[in-house]
């Protein structure tokens, strides 16, 4: 096993895409255990993508595009600019809230991140906001898009995992609205020491809310439908989805931009986008049937039980090892690939899994952010055409935000678990 993953590791660091890094890896392991017939290979392969939770992924793939495409994004954008344009930086204050709002119907980081980037950097630009900081802004705040339901990391580790995939999407809810917290607070302390003014003298009045909030309505309400569906079973995970898809093009047609065109342009992203997903996915399967082989997952378990007593302590070494592996690898593959191994280790350790879901798919999205592998820190940066060194001068106080959001969550387990808890 030890040789297989090496093999992995090697192939990503010369370059090679990670989906046919973590295949070969898999076919370096049939190959070196007799005892395997290579058929499997295939059938592990495709077994893998008949996992019926999975069909999630492809129907919120597409509910995303065709918000984007639809006109629901801008309008969101316009209720944030109501709420926070009277804060300093009040264009990226808007920039968090958009975040927040659009992570329901997104669920992908780097989507949103190379979304809002898009959306928001050049008017930042022309109000003298810096490119390094706009990027920080757009990619960090876009990782509200993996707590904020539905998640794609969550309905991963949900899948693989077996556990409750409405639980996990509430419970992702508290620690997207800290981080939230968190980025705003950032802003607003960078925004004084800079000069960035507000974007309105006044606050806005209850009568401009109300009339935003009723202009934008069935865009905000998603994500309210969405776990209200969840919490009384009118939909399974899976199911929730294509309601999601059938939702955006009402929402389109209502707001009067739906049109063939647009929505050719969201199947055609989706497509793409769902490809790259399920054949990791797949190609995955057939690492992870090596773990299995090698019941790796029972002596991590083992070898944390003997090692550390405190399940704390224990979780907090996890989370600090995936903080660590997600420099070198990307979150998607890192969930996929240690699900298997850490769901057992953290059952034998009694910790809650939805908690330390919540955690460990947060965590491990750090890492898109981070050098040398971090896949939105690379799209945010090449939009804003931002080099490196200024996108990691900027961007360490966004960093520290939510590594202190997350250490929040971990110490007071409330703020993952009182949603799930609430509700389910």
């Amino acid at each position: 096993m030890l040789l297989s993953f090496l093999v992995f590791l090697g192939l990503v660091l010369l370059g090679m895409p990670v989906v046919f890094a973590i295949g070969i890896g898999g076919l370096v392991y049939f190959l070196t255990q007799p005892e395997l017939q290579l058929t499997m290979l295939v059938q592990l392969a495709l077994a893998e993508t008949q996992n019926f939770s999975l069909l999630a992924i492809p129907t919120f793939v597409l509910a995303s595009e065709l918000m984007n495409e639809l006109g629901v994004t801008r309008r969101l954008l316009r209720f944030a600019h109501i709420l926070t344009g009277f804060l300093r930086g009040g264009l990226a204050q808007a920039s968090v809230v958009l975040a927040l709002l659009v992570g329901g119907p997104s669920g992908s980081a780097i989507a949103d991140a190379t979304m809002q980037a898009r959306l928001l950097g050049p008017e930042m630009v022309r109000k003298g906001y810096s490119r390094g900081f706009i990027a920080a802004l757009q990619g960090f705040s876009a990782l509200l898009a993996v707590a904020i339901p539905p998640s794609i990391g969550f309905i991963l580790y949900g899948s693989i995992g077996q556990v409750s995939i409405g639980q996990l999407f509430a419970g992702g809810i508290g620690v997207g609205i800290l981080m939230a917290l968190a980025y705003m607070l950032t802003v607003d302390l960078l925004a004084r020491r800079r000069g960035y003014l507000p974007e309105n003298p006044a606050p806005p009045t209850a009568r401009e809310i109300v009339q935003a909030l009723r202009e934008n309505f069935f865009a905000v309400l998603f994500p309210f439908l969405l776990m209200a569906s969840l919490r009384f079973g009118i939909f399974l995970p899976s199911e929730v989805g294509a309601a999601t898809v059938a939702y955006a093009l009402f929402v389109g047609l209502l707001y009067r931009e739906l049109s063939w065109e647009r929505v050719w342009r969201a199947l055609e992203r989706s497509v793409r986008d769902v490809g790259v997903v399920v054949l990791l996915v797949s190609m995955a399967a057939v690492l992870g049937y090596g773990t299995k082989w090698e019941m790796l997952p029972q002596k991590v378990s083992g070898f944390l039980l003997g090692a550390v007593q405190n399940p704390k302590v224990a979780l907090l070494l996890i989370l600090f090892a995936l903080l660590l592996l997600g420099c070198i690898m990307d979150s998607t593959v890192m969930i996929i690939l240690l699900t298997p191994i850490l769901v057992p280790a953290a059952k034998a350790l009694g910790i809650d899994l939805v908690y330390f879901g919540v955690l460990m798919v947060l965590t491990c999205a750090v890492g898109l952010l981070t050098p040398p592998v971090g896949l939105s820190m690379y799209a945010v940066c090449s939009i804003l055409g931002c080099g490196l060194e200024e996108y990691m001068r900027e961007g360490w106080p966004f960093l520290v935000a939510t590594l202190l959001a997350l250490l929040l969550a971990f110490l007071f387990p409330g703020v993952v678990l009182f949603l799930p808890r609430l509700l389910f």
